[in-house]
């Protein structure tokens, strides 16, 4: 994901609303938004080609998102593929399951955000190695530090909340907001340019760009009952929607703690 806005336990009906795109090279292979059987049961999109994913939930309650982390070089081929990192956290098991433990130096350099029942934490391996405990509220987050005030996680963030304080249920204003490509006007500029040659150093929430652009939109919801949503919308390389899915599930307890 290139850019998300992150609601955590910040209204009495909602234990946690993210919204987010993923900007990458329309070239890379890409599965879209299904159940997951096999190397672990959870339900994500997969990178094809390195067989991970960028965003997901667990049947068992867990949620992980991540984006890279600009301004520290071309990343390195030899490095454990970051996507493996957020299917092992996503579904509890392998060698990068538990995020206390984790060794995030084995990763190209990223910001993760994971959740649960009782936790949202937030991961990031530069310059060093980052376990931090997210009170309750709202976040953004790009391919900067957390919450760095660039103009469309500000936007991003607004939309988010608007959606919120109006009492909204349903994903389509969020995944219409996920669709604006025009230049916000407030905040501050990315102080370094991207990794990635063909993104530009300052772009909108979607990118419309033939080569390197918004591949899909995602909103998950889950509510303070453990009733979640999770839905993409997905792009061509000219900008137009190429499809969409939506999947419910439940996570194993009431966030409240009832059954």
């Amino acid at each position: 994901m290139c850019v998300l806005a992150l609601a955590w336990k910040a209204h009495p009906r909602w234990h946690l609303v993210m919204a987010g795109n993923r900007d990458e090279l329309h070239a890379r292979p890409t599965a879209p938004l299904a159940h997951w059987d096999e190397p672990q049961p959870l339900i994500a999109g997969r990178d094809l080609l390195s067989g991970g994913t960028w965003l997901g939930v667990s049947k068992a309650g867990r949620f992980a998102v991540i984006t890279n982390l600009r301004g520290h070089g071309t990343p390195r081929p030899d490095r454990s593929s970051r996507g493996t990192l957020v299917t092992d956290l996503i579904a509890g098991t392998g060698r990068y399951a538990d995020p206390d433990r984790a060794e995030l130096s084995d990763f190209n350099p990223f910001n993760l955000i994971l959740a649960d029942h009782d936790r949202a934490l937030f991961l990031s391996n530069r310059p060093e190695s980052v376990r931090s405990l997210l009170a309750p509220g709202l976040y953004g987050l790009s391919n900067g530090t957390l919450d760095e005030p660039w103009p469309k996680t500000l936007r991003l963030k607004q939309i988010l909340l608007d959606w919120i304080v109006q009492g909204a249920t349903e994903p389509a204003q969020l995944l219409d907001g996920l669709g604006e490509d025009t230049l916000p006007a407030a905040g501050l500029n990315p102080a370094t340019p991207s990794d990635v040659p063909q993104e530009p150093q300052l772009s909108p929430i979607f990118i419309r760009n033939p080569v390197y652009g918004t591949r899909c939109s995602t909103v998950v919801a889950v509510d303070s009952h453990g009733q979640g949503r999770i839905v993409e919308r997905r792009y061509t390389s000219t900008g137009e929607v190429s499809g969409e899915t939506t999947i419910t599930f439940s996570w194993p307890r009431g966030i409240d703690g009832s059954q």
